[in-house]
């Protein structure tokens, strides 16, 4: 036991500090800051957003639930994610949409309340991507039900899908103006 103590004792520590993600952590907070403003004008404090799967790869899902880790934690900005489209205000819609998940899709549409919020995450949800044309799926999800946004990337990162929301919270706030 002494020489496993003597051992540790005598490694030398090797810690390369990284500043970088410094930086980003702080560009985070100031795109949550401004989602938090948004979310507390427009939805009374808390977005509350359903993801529905329509047969992605799930490279999406995975750059959706790192939003709830402790790095980029949206719950403190007023965004969560529930479990049925009922309690949403907002569906991100993942992946080509399958024809066995069209009907899904349409009823979990169907199932959010109105005003509905629909965006399309990644480009195998824009268009189909490389699985446009396939037997299997029905493209985009605008072949199955209305996208009012959409959010680019294959997939996109977190901090791209923050970004990406606080301009559509952006386009919201500024059209509920316009209808006052």
């Amino acid at each position: 036991m002494f020489k496993l103590f003597l051992k540790i004792f005598k490694t030398p520590r090797n810690i390369i500090a990284v500043n970088t993600a410094e930086g980003e952590q702080t560009e985070i907070f100031a795109i949550g800051e401004k989602i938090q403003n948004k979310v507390k004008n427009l939805f009374q404090g808390s977005l509350a957003i359903r993801q529905i799967d329509a047969g992605s790869d799930n490279a999406c899902e995975q750059e959706l639930v790192a939003l709830s880790n402790s790095f980029y934690d949206v719950e403190r900005f007023g965004i969560h994610f529930v479990a049925s489209p009922r309690h949403a205000d907002m569906l991100l819609v993942t992946g080509p949409v399958t024809r066995n998940m069209a009907k899904a899709v349409r009823n979990a549409y169907e199932a959010t309340p109105d005003p509905k919020i629909v965006v399309a995450v990644g480009d195998d949800a824009i268009s189909g991507g490389i699985f446009k044309g396939s037997y299997a799926v029905s493209d985009g999800v605008d072949t199955v039900i209305p996208v009012n946004y959409q959010i680019p990337g294959d997939p996109p990162s977190p901090k791209t899908i923050l970004f990406h929301l606080l301009k559509i919270l952006e386009t919201l706030d500024h059209q509920s103006l316009k209808l006052k």
